[in-house]
């Protein structure tokens, strides 16, 4: 398959395995930014195939899993109210809220288990054609995800006022992705040597946006697409940098990614969002770290528009997704890990999502 094979080809892999033997010398910490990329990562055995000197964390590139306790307890309080529909992607069904919650229900499965009209859709605007159908109910969009999805939902919102659909909202809780990466190197919890860029993320924002990478932390980037040679040229451009101490933002995934981006999709979000703070589990609150609705089209949110009640919001106790997403520990570092979270019953959101770092794990290890 076109785009796919060439990606995976063997020989081409055992090369810049080679490659990247050859030219790393010394001990590096390589975090990838996207859970797609950690998924990518152990699906194929990278970690075992590349030499010792390289090791590589996981960060908190799924949009699930640092989606705040208290988010997902709003979300569950307004899906809870008469005559709204709530609309999410299928991951955030499943995704716990507060440990200790006081609103009846610990997910959006469960709240829908108990008679709340909680819908699984494929995109926005899926969510704004259900809003068409039921013109006598309120229809809610849960909005996460990075700069990837933020568009689509930006489209969506210009389509209903277009339109003049009046029942449609987003409960908006998109977050940007530079902003946590300067986050954990701020916090200098773990020694990171360099960044595997996100490729759906920079194909919006463009590679120019990681140039604060080398300029301000003296650290180099690779964006990086999700097949294995995708990663392993991601890789060689990092030890190549780190070896000739060069930082420099480099680009592996050049079939998809530009130095400016999408101006099409970037002009959409400007129009439709304002940047403002953000809390991510595991990284508290951010500054300019979030989308919410600008002026003009606040009347599709859905946080003005439905006043809740909500609760001061606690973590299960043992869960270390936080530190997960931070990079600080490995998902088998958690006494949880497979014993009392699994898929079946997740405790934390990494173990729910199909990016999050503890689901990759322990489908396919982490050695």
């Amino acid at each position: 398959m076109r785009y796919i094979d060439e990606f995976r080809d063997p020989d081409a892999a055992r090369n810049l395995l080679a490659l990247i033997s050859r030219r790393s010398t010394k001990p590096v910490r390589l975090m990838e930014f996207c859970g797609g990329h950690t998924h990518a990562i152990l699906k194929f055995g990278l970690r075992q195939l590349l030499p010792p000197t390289i090791e590589l964390l996981s960060g908190p590139g799924c949009p699930v899993c640092v989606t705040a306790s208290g988010d997902v307890d709003r979300a569950i309080a307004m899906a809870k109210l008469p005559d709204v529909i709530m609309t999410t992607f299928g991951d955030m069904m499943r995704v716990p809220g507060s440990a200790d919650t006081q609103l009846p229900a610990r997910s959006l499965q469960e709240a829908k288990a108990q008679g709340a009209d909680v819908r699984m859709v494929y995109s926005t605007l899926d969510a704004l054609s259900m809003a068409e159908a039921n013109p006598g109910r309120q229809v809610v969009f849960l909005g996460i995800g990075f700069e990837t999805t933020a568009p689509t939902v930006a489209a969506a919102i210009l389509q209903a006022q277009a339109k003049g659909i009046d029942n449609f909202s987003v409960l908006c809780l998109h977050k940007l992705t530079p902003p946590a990466t300067k986050a954990i190197l701020d916090a200098g919890e773990v020694r990171v040597s360099g960044i595997i860029g996100p490729g759906h993320v920079t194909t919006v924002i463009g590679s120019d946006a990681w140039e604060f990478l080398p300029r301000d932390y003296g650290i180099p980037c690779a964006i990086a697409g999700f097949e294995p040679l995708d990663i392993l040229q991601a890789i060689y451009f990092l030890v190549d940098s780190l070896e000739n101490d060069a930082p420099a933002v480099r680009n592996a995934y050049q079939r998809t990614v530009v130095t400016a981006g999408n101006p099409v999709a970037q002009r959409m979000m400007q129009d439709v969002f304002a940047v403002a703070p953000a809390e991510w589990r595991g990284l508290g609150t951010l500054p300019a770290s979030g989308l919410k609705l600008a002026n003009g089209y606040q009347a599709f949110d859905a946080e003005r528009r439905f006043a809740v009640k909500t609760f001061p919001s606690r973590e299960p106790k043992g869960c270390r997704c936080g530190e997960v997403l931070r990079g600080v520990c490995e998902p088998s570092d958690c006494p949880l890990f497979a014993q009392v979270c699994t898929p079946e019953d997740p405790v934390g959101p990494c173990m729910v999502s199909s990016e999050g770092a503890c689901a990759a794990h322990l489908q396919y290890g982490g050695a």
